[in-house]
């Protein structure tokens, strides 16, 4: 019994798991962010071409 909390103590494998998830987690909102800021970019240039159209 002793053998097997030693094991599970000594065992980073989860720990791994954990930080792949956290740089997953990181790029995610990266890459929201960035799209959401082209977005409101792009939105707002049709804007302007459409105000700048005839009627």
């Amino acid at each position: 019994m002793k053998n097997l909390v030693a094991r599970f103590v000594k065992d980073e494998s989860g720990a791994t798991a954990i930080e792949y998830g956290l740089i997953a987690a990181g790029i995610a909102v990266a890459i929201i962010t960035a799209v959401q800021l082209v977005g409101t970019n792009v939105a707002g240039t049709f804007k302007k071409v459409s105000d700048a159209l005839p009627q």
